[in-house]
């Protein structure tokens, strides 16, 4: 595997173990941007801070980890940063929380994202995994109305299933009903959110009307139900499936 160029943005570190990725974030977590942590591969031979580790000491700190991307044979990257004022929680990360708070592990940083997300309804909203999420009643019933909506979607993929529902699980109680109102019209047009979408054939005489009207003035794409918020969550990429991540003992895919 040859190596690819690393990324300049942001400073890269290793830690030979969680001690020293926490001492870090005891210095440093309230002022840093972010980092990258360099995880070494089993093959490597490198006494390197785990990825389940890395994940744990970063939710003390109010830090979330990002997709692991090999570097060489020898190195995986990963992305840490502050974990952002809207950013939306995984149940996994919930249940890691919930064990490091009984440990005592928790900073006052970790406890502060904690609670904000309680308090504005994200953590009650953090979504599962694609081995466990399911079909919501009212996404349920929604589809049930629209047969062409309902004939596609359960012709999709697991991953494009997974990307649907995660939608709809991440939704604020405001948005859900507009959002899922969305998500069944671009199903009916057998599209999928976050996709592009299908190019629709028109007869040749509609298409020069087509190509007058567009010149006059922008057609809007996307569904009149859809507003700003969901249009810039619609083509936002969620983790639709599991991320890859090193092959190395002790090391687990993030949620």
């Amino acid at each position: 595997m040859s190596s690819k160029p690393l990324p300049t943005d942001l400073p890269i570190h290793s830690f030979p173990s969680a001690k020293e990725w926490e001492a870090f974030l005891d210095r440093e977590h309230a002022t840093a941007p972010g980092c990258y942590i360099k995880l070494a591969k089993k093959s490597a031979g490198v006494c390197s801070i785990s990825s389940v580790e890395a994940v744990e000491v970063a939710l003390c700190f109010g830090w979330i980890d990002g997709r692991a991307n090999g570097v060489d044979e020898n190195w995986w990257l990963v992305r840490y940063t502050p974990r952002r004022s809207k950013s939306i929680w995984s149940q996994k990360n919930v249940n890691t929380v919930a064990r490091l708070v009984e440990e005592g592990r928790m900073r006052p940083a970790g406890v502060a994202a904690v609670e904000a997300a309680k308090a504005d309804g994200r953590w009650a909203r953090a979504y599962d995994g694609p081995a466990t999420i399911t079909l919501s009643d009212d996404l349920t019933v929604a589809l049930a109305a629209a047969p062409a909506a309902s004939a596609f979607f359960n012709g999709l993929s697991k991953s494009e299933r997974y990307t649907v529902l995660w939608r709809v699980q991440t939704a604020s109680p405001q948005t859900r009903a507009k959002r899922i109102e969305a998500i069944v019209e671009m199903l009916a047009g057998g599209n999928v959110p976050g996709r592009a979408a299908r190019p629709q054939t028109l007869p040749k005489n509609k298409q020069a009307v087509k190509k007058s009207t567009t010149e006059k003035s922008k057609v809007r794409q996307t569904p009149a139900s859809v507003d700003m918020v969901d249009m810039a969550i619609a083509k936002s990429p969620p983790p639709m499936t599991e991320p890859r991540q090193p092959r190395r003992a002790g090391l687990r895919p993030r949620g």
